[in-house]
């Protein structure tokens, strides 16, 4: 075999089934959101986090369209990376903003990482905030990463099992914590003092998020069976067992915890829902939980992520380099994505890795609504308007998520721009540097 065969990228086709696309989108949705985030909602609106979860819902809907119309058009193992050189071209615009949905998805799983730390350590009843977390995260990273050098079949099996486990028992989590609270209800005069409509912007921004995870099915293209329909369908399945699952859970949270338990509890806030409702062995069921979704989430971001950094790669939109690794373009990339998730949950927390998350995939989720409306919107058939809906409702969560950031956390603004100019530069120079050397 040649080095440019071993070398390329091998995707095999048929090999995913919809259920095993829709178990890998479930994964990365439903471990990131409900288990870290409620708290946090909750720490920016008050006691309408719920509603948050349903606003950011309606919002996931207008961006599933452009992903469902593209996807039907362009399935591929590039998924969204591909979807912006359609629209682009092979430009700066495309790379940007296709590292950017890179970036978040590994951010994405160092927040599961560290999700899965926070959890487990509420076993043996030690505090968040202890350096164990990013330790078990390390370590959950690890062992995910073992898990995605195995064959499509294997990855696609433990993801599925931990998808169905976990569905079903969040599901059990819902109803049960609804059925034994004194009251089920929201109390929606409880806010925090700082409420506001930015703050419940905010909120929504991170309960998008939660949502988000429906874009990693876009790059299981080249290898689900019948593509062109069953993308789509994948996505639209994800979105509406989240729905469903999220609605249930904040309401069996906020029905049995005070806000103010909520927000102190923001890191393992089923957990502590769990313990008045129904008794520690109800926390070491939660927890247990946690960690078989967090860790499922985890399976299928990195089995997604690794192939659109592959396809970049391919596309010659980002430079590569094999650091004398034997193996496939796609190995290379696998463990580039989790180095970078392992740094990023070393040295971040949990807050700010979710809200580094949500500025760049709102950015990079606007620029696929404009290259649709701007450039493809007639190949694929696609209504302008539901297209315009889609990119005003993202500027206008965008503008209250930052808005609330550079009042809470600076900080996090800031280095999301930093970030940003050094992905743009660094991108400007590789794309001329290569353009020159093809001219030459």
């Amino acid at each position: 075999m040649n080095q440019h065969n071993d070398r390329s990228s091998q995707y095999r086709e048929n090999s995913l089934t919809l259920i095993g696309a829709v178990a890998l989108g479930t994964g990365v949705m439903i471990g990131a959101g409900i288990f870290a985030l409620t708290g946090q909602m909750a720490e920016m609106t008050g006691s309408l986090f719920p509603l948050a979860f349903l606003s950011a819902a309606l919002i996931v809907l207008f961006s599933a369209y452009s992903y469902i119309k593209m996807s039907n058009a362009y399935p591929s193992a590039g998924g969204i990376a591909m979807y912006l050189k359609k629209a682009y071209g092979n430009t700066v615009t495309t790379a940007f903003h296709a590292l950017l949905m890179y970036f978040s998805m590994v951010i994405a799983q160092s927040f599961l990482a560290r999700t899965f730390g926070a959890y487990t350590l509420q076993l043996f009843d030690v505090s968040d905030s202890s350096k164990m977390v990013p330790a078990l995260g390390v370590g959950l990273l690890i062992l995910a990463f073992l898990i995605n050098l195995s064959a499509n079949r294997i990855i696609e099996g433990v993801a599925s099992v931990l998808g169905f486990i976990k569905i079903g028992g969040i599901i059990l989590f819902g109803v049960v914590g609804v059925m034994v609270a004194d009251k089920v209800e929201v109390n929606f005069s409880t806010v925090t003092s700082d409420a506001s409509i930015t703050g419940f912007l905010g909120a929504t921004a991170l309960g998008i998020l939660a949502f988000k995870g429906f874009t990693t099915i876009t790059n299981s293209g080249s290898e689900l069976k019948n593509p062109h329909q069953n993308v789509g369908r994948a996505i639209i399945i994800s979105i509406t067992f989240c729905v469903v699952i999220y609605a249930l859970v904040g309401f069996a949270v906020a029905s049995n915890l005070s806000l103010q338990e909520i927000i102190e509890t923001k890191n393992y806030s089923l957990a502590a829902a769990a313990r008045p409702a129904l008794g520690e062995y109800a926390v070491w069921f939660t927890v247990i939980l946690a960690m078989l979704a967090t860790a499922g989430g985890i399976i299928a971001s990195i089995f997604a992520v690794s192939r659109m950094l592959a396809m970049l790669t391919e596309m010659k939109l980002i430079p590569h380099s094999h650091f004398k690794m034997p193996g496939t373009i796609q190995k290379h990339t696998l463990v580039y994505t989790v180095v970078l998730g392992l740094l990023l949950t070393i040295f971040f927390d949990l807050t700010r890795i979710a809200s580094l998350g949500i500025i760049f995939y709102l950015i990079m989720d606007i620029a696929i609504h404009w290259g649709v409306l701007r450039h493809l919107r007639q190949d694929i058939n696609a209504h302008p308007a539901i297209l315009i809906c889609a990119i005003v409702l993202d500027l206008i969560v965008l503008a209250g998520f930052i808005i609330t950031k550079l009042i809470s956390d600076p900080l996090v603004v800031g280095v999301s721009i930093v970030l940003m100019f050094a992905i743009f530069l660094t991108e400007v120079l590789f794309l001329r540097q290569f353009k020159n050397s093809q001219n030459g």
